[in-house]
């Protein structure tokens, strides 16, 4: 199987969601299945803009960034949604889960999209084989599709994940870009928007074969360095790792398993929040983070999904908080039918040394014994600087991250960084 990876090269693999709030609410909902759906900031307005839209929607016409009113009157049976993005986030976590199954060097790089860095992965096979794996469980334990694209560097990797939408695996080779990259316009590479293309064209660059071939100086003086960058990408040059602490804007921090079997005994489901729970905890010490909101995700034998999430009263970060918040809401809502998949996710997170617990009865008299050494701290960051005095358990994470090596789940999409979420809110 050794012989399938190269001896000094890598082998990155690019997991992009097809149509990802789109399938999301289809996995939600099988009645959307087959139906043109588009997922739209605003659909009670005119104004409303497109969000994604299902293949069969895509098939009429309708494009993201399109107004509401266009996509009607191009598609008048367009089912519209607004985005749920506390759904997308929880559907988003249990994908990164399965990536992480294969190899801790995944990074996120949006809450629908992924490197992983498979070149020390022989053991579970060809590189062809782990991405069909990949696949094929993302498909069947979360009703999602994705395509992946597979090469020696992610900027191979992340152009031949777009190749084949929805469900394909494409592999893009270095010696297959005279065929396959170069005759395309320069437009069409990734990295390349309108307004760098238009600026390509003034010195006679319009395909990624003239990028490719072109004058270093002139590309650094119409580009800066940028310019040469490009160029090194249209000749397949990509030294970029795969780097799972790459992305810190993280705001979600889950994990999630399909049960080998469908369960219906109430002590081993919450056996499996046990675990679970201790998985989640074991991240949230990584990531020097703590969760302010506790979400649940149960799929039953049936393939129905649910989630369930509450603001908590005070941040959790340990085994046993968590464990007690996510079996609290399990029991509050499970049904007592058969379940297929459990999860649980830690949301608006916070730093665990910004974290503020409220006090009530049976705390407060011992932080208030604190507060004078509290009182002092403060003021000795205030003139030191905040890293002057840590706390003992914020040192340990830190050694203990510098030690380990496995990824929290971490998302830096900007619209999800003011989104709030409402308590027991049904996903």
């Amino acid at each position: 199987m050794k012989e399938l990876y190269p001896k000094k090269g890598r082998v990155i693999l690019h997991v992009d969601m097809n149509s990802f709030y789109a399938s999301v609410e289809m996995a939600y909902d099988s009645e959307l299945k087959g139906k043109p759906l588009a997922i739209a900031g605003n659909p009670e307005e005119r104004r409303g803009i497109i969000v994604t839209c299902s293949y069969e929607a895509r098939k009429f016409g309708v494009k993201t960034t399109m107004p509401l009113w266009e996509a009607k009157k191009l598609c008048p049976e367009l089912i519209i949604k607004k985005p749920d993005f506390d759904k997308y986030r929880t559907a988003s976590a249990a994908m990164f889960d399965i990536l992480r199954q294969y190899t801790e060097l995944v990074e996120p790089v949006s809450i629908d999209e992924g490197y992983l860095d498979i070149t020390h992965c022989a053991d579970l096979g060809a590189p062809l084989e782990i991405a069909g794996s990949i696949q094929k469980r993302i498909l069947e334990q979360l009703d999602l599709p994705c395509s992946i694209g597979v090469a020696p560097n992610k900027f191979l990797a992340k152009t031949a994940s777009d190749m084949k939408k929805p469900m394909g695996i494409t592999v893009l080779r270095k010696r297959d870009i005279p065929q396959v990259l170069w005759p395309l316009e320069a437009g069409e590479m990734h990295g390349v928007g309108t307004k760098t293309a238009d600026k390509l064209k003034t010195i006679g660059i319009h395909s990624i074969g003239n990028l490719a071939k072109a004058n270093d100086i002139q590309l650094k003086a119409l580009l800066g360095i940028n310019g040469l960058r490009l160029k090194d990408r249209a000749n397949g040059l990509d030294n970029r790792l795969v780097d799972p602490e790459s992305v810190y804007d993280f705001k979600s921090i889950g994990n999630s398993t399909t049960l080998p079997r469908d369960l219906s005994n109430q002590h081993e489901l919450l056996k499996v929040l046990d675990r679970l729970s201790e998985q989640v905890a074991a991240r949230m010490k990584r990531k020097e983070a703590v969760a302010t909101t506790l979400s649940i995700m149960i799929r039953f034998k049936d393939r129905k999904t649910i989630t369930r999430s509450q603001k908590l009263e005070n941040p959790v970060s340990k085994k046993d908080e968590i464990a007690s918040a996510a079996k609290a809401l399990f029991l509050k809502h499970w049904n007592g039918d058969s379940v297929r998949l459990l999860g649980i996710t830690g949301t608006d997170l916070l730093e665990a040394d910004k974290a503020v617990k409220q006090l009530d009865l049976f705390s407060y008299e011992q932080d208030a014994k604190k507060e004078p050494l509290l009182n002092t701290m403060s003021q000795l960051r205030e003139k030191y600087g905040k890293s002057i005095i840590e706390s003992a358990g914020l040192q340990a994470k830190k050694n203990s991250h510098k030690e380990s090596s496995g990824p929290g789940t971490s998302f830096n999409k900007d619209f999800l960084q003011n989104r709030r979420r409402n308590e027991d809110k049904d996903l």
